[in-house]
């Protein structure tokens, strides 16, 4: 493997995964798909979808720093979001299963945020809290996050492409707080999403450790961004670009025009369900 190195070494990865400088802004943002067109044409005009325009002026929270999931939420029209990251500690044990790992750790940022939330008495209660997790499984199922130095960067890296075929799973959690007094108080609704990725063999290790010297890859699970340099690694996918990307996007509005329904009708599901556990 080639030892050498850019004139300027690369930022460590403690200083590549923190956030941009304003990343807690609010406003539309360039699509993750590609660099931004020259220029600034007109943007496209926001879906005209009910449970879309039921949120717009009302406060919207993404429990995520990930400026990826903002980017793309942004695609829909949601793009005055106010950025709350949990603060929940993503320790779970990795003995879970890669469903229920993902699935426990999107759950538990949003009850994270919604718990700081709920009582603001300056802004008031959120009218949607959105919170996701994603995580690489290699082929032999170990559960893959962000990379904590150069050496894990480039043995996870290589240890995807030469095992082949690996997964990506992200978890999208909704939650929206109820005018009904009724325990818990909010409606919860959630959906893990998988996609299939390959990495090509004939990735080298110089390219390997080339794409890691970038940095790009070190804020993100896995150690690689389809969305930028490290498409260069991928052969194929199978399943929801998005959801390697860090969302996926068609899911997540469905469970946003789910989860905005009418609150009758949310309440009627719920008694549904509570009778159904009871037989």
């Amino acid at each position: 493997m080639s030892t050498l190195t850019p004139l300027d070494p690369p930022p460590s990865y403690e200083d590549a995964q923190r956030p941009p400088q304003g990343s807690n802004q609010t406003g539309p943002l360039a699509s993750p798909r590609g660099p931004p067109p020259i220029g600034r044409p007109r943007p496209p005009f926001p879906l005209q979808l009910p449970a879309l325009l039921s949120l717009r002026g009302k406060r919207v929270i993404l429990a995520s720093k990930s400026p990826r999931r903002r980017e793309l939420l942004a695609q829909i029209g949601l793009v005055n979001l106010e950025i709350r990251p949990s603060t929940f500690a993503e320790d779970l044990p990795k003995t879970l299963s890669p469903f229920e790992y993902v699935l426990q750790t999107a759950t538990e940022k949003i009850l994270d945020v919604y718990r700081k939330e709920i009582d603001n008495e300056e802004k008031g209660e959120p009218a949607l809290i959105i919170a996701a997790d994603t995580i690489v499984v290699s082929h032999n199922g170990s559960i893959l996050e962000k990379p904590k130095s150069e050496a894990d960067h480039v043995g996870m890296l290589s240890m995807l492409r030469d095992e082949g075929m690996h997964k990506v799973y992200t978890a999208v959690a909704m939650m929206r707080p109820l005018e009904s007094a009724k325990d818990p108080g909010y409606a919860l609704e959630t959906h893990v999403e998988e996609t299939a990725v390959k990495f090509d063999r004939r990735v080298t290790d110089d390219l390997i450790l080339s794409y890691v010297k970038t940095r790009d890859g070190a804020d993100k699970a896995g150690g690689y961004g389809i969305q930028t340099a490290g498409a260069i690694l991928i052969e194929k996918i199978e399943g929801s670009y998005d959801n390697v990307v860090g969302l996926p996007l068609c899911r997540t509005l469905q469970l946003i025009e789910k989860i905005m329904r009418p609150e009758e009708e949310l309440e009627d599901e719920f008694e549904r369900s509570d009778d159904e556990d009871l037989i």
